[in-house]
């Protein structure tokens, strides 16, 4: 059973922003819980945390996210992206849309998103997002981006409760994927179209951007809103 290993992926994104640091753990309770933790004002965008296990994966309204370890990907990157906290819902839109559509190129199966962060094959979920932000004082406010993917799990791999709605990767495809390689075309997908379409507030300013594009105050140290992810 391969395992992921931090410096394979190195080689092949050293040249993005998603994906420039990376850390994988062996077991956490949440990968957004353990990046949350991890996070601080001085933390560049950009640093993704994989763990082979979850232990208590959230899903939307705190669901729980089944995670078999090693079988599939479950991760969250860090970002500071140049839009209004309150547009959150712009980063769940943008992370299935990659993941659907990196489905589709690296795979040749036919992803569909089903509103509002759940990605399915043949009519079942295969991958979830929850994005979560949080507004801090006198820094930019920060993101967390968090995808599972169904890769290799067989049936049995699935609660009982789940075997009628979840797939995997290798259940369509009837074969194992490589999952780092998989990952990395992902990863290198989400980089290119994160710069295309929310920029970098990495050196911003310590406000908050505005739909008429002006910066305003923070308001609170730790906002929270809307979770947005579900298996």
């Amino acid at each position: 059973m391969s395992r992921l290993e931090a410096e394979a992926f190195r080689p092949a994104l050293s040249e993005c922003t998603i994906g420039r640091e990376i850390v994988v753990l062996d077991e956490t309770t949440s990968t957004n819980d353990a990046l949350l933790q991890m996070a601080t004002p001085n933390t560049r965008e950009g640093l993704v945390l994989f763990a082979e296990h979850q232990t208590a994966g959230r899903g939307q309204r705190n669901n729980r996210w089944e995670s078999a370890a090693h079988k599939g990907l479950w991760f969250s990157i860090l970002l500071r992206p140049m839009i209004d906290i309150s547009k959150s819902a712009r980063l769940t839109a943008w992370a299935a849309e990659v993941v659907a559509k990196t489905i589709r190129q690296e795979l040749a199966l036919a992803a569909t998103i089903k509103l509002p962060n759940d990605v399915c094959v043949e009519g079942k979920k295969v991958a979830g997002v929850l994005v979560e932000m949080r507004a801090q004082e006198k820094a930019p406010h920060l993101a967390i981006a968090g995808i599972g993917i169904n890769v290799n799990q067989a049936l049995e791999d699935f609660s009982e409760e789940l075997r009628p709605h979840a797939i995997s990767l290798a259940m369509v495809l009837d074969r194992h994927v490589d999952r780092e390689e998989f990952a990395v075309a992902l990863l290198r997908n989400l980089d290119r179209t994160y710069r295309e379409i929310f920029a970098s507030y990495e050196h911003g300013p310590s406000g908050l951007l505005s739909a008429s594009g002006r910066t305003r105050p923070v308001a609170s140290s730790m906002l929270k809103t809307k979770r947005t992810k579900s298996q």
